[in-house]
């Protein structure tokens, strides 16, 4: 049996958990939704124990300390009792509908990593920043041709796996460079990635956006790291 469970982990979400959330419920795709606070110190938890009432398939967890989305992931991996697993930020950037078509494909392909991309076919994007489209390509070229392996979008944040690949995987990195880290990883497991289509809207740093330029530098000396070691 094929089942899966959704990971979303979150720091400092209060604008955009419960609505993200209301997105993944409507899908009704999971089997287990496990919420994993990095320490936030806003209303993030209450929106989140709200959803955890009269819901046994949610699950709340609270880091000690904000130590990145590598260490809530981590967090997560005792608790995971699906054969599949995804990640699903916990803002507006990403539509969970989009699962049931990578998950389909799961299950015609249980040991791929089905990947979800924004840079391959027609589905409706909105890119603020020309300059983060641009290192994502690059980065996934980069990626690419390091690990002798096309992958069009190294960055995306839906990558539905194996549970037995997730738990296996001793993850490294806290923050943003655990997208390399992962694929890396299960190129060294499964040299198969099945890329599926999805949607995507952007949103700026003025509405919460993370990722820094810096961290585009991390993806770049990751893809060599950790194509040389495990």
């Amino acid at each position: 049996m094929k089942n899966l469970a959704v990971i979303v982990p979150f720091y400092n979400e209060e604008n955009y958990l419960q609505k993200s959330l209301n997105r993944l419920l409507k899908s009704d795709i999971y089997d287990q939704i496990i919420l994993v606070d990095d320490c936030s110190t806003d209303n993030s938890a209450n929106i989140a124990n709200k959803n955890v009432s009269g819901n046994s398939k949610i699950i709340y967890i609270k880091s000690s300390s904000n130590t990145g989305k590598g260490n809530a992931l981590n967090l997560a991996k005792n608790i995971l009792e699906t054969s599949h697993v995804i990640i699903h930020d916990a803002d507006l950037e990403y539509f969970p509908d989009d699962i049931v078509e990578m998950f389909e494909n799961a299950k015609k392909n249980p040991d791929a990593l089905i990947l979800g991309s924004r840079f391959i076919g027609s589905k409706k994007r909105k890119n603020i920043y020309l300059r983060t489209l641009i290192a994502n390509k690059a980065m996934s070229y980069f990626f690419s041709l390091v690990n002798s392996y096309k992958v069009s979008d190294v960055a995306t944040c839906y990558k539905l796996m194996p549970v037995f690949f997730f738990k296996e995987a001793s993850i490294k990195e806290k923050g943003f460079s655990i997208e390399i880290e992962i694929l890396s990883k299960f190129l060294k497991y499964n040299k198969r990635i099945i890329e599926v289509p999805i949607k995507y809207e952007g949103r700026s740093y003025k509405e919460g956006k993370k990722i820094k330029t810096s961290d585009g530098f991390k993806y770049l000396l990751s893809t060599v790291k950790y194509r040389i070691i495990d």
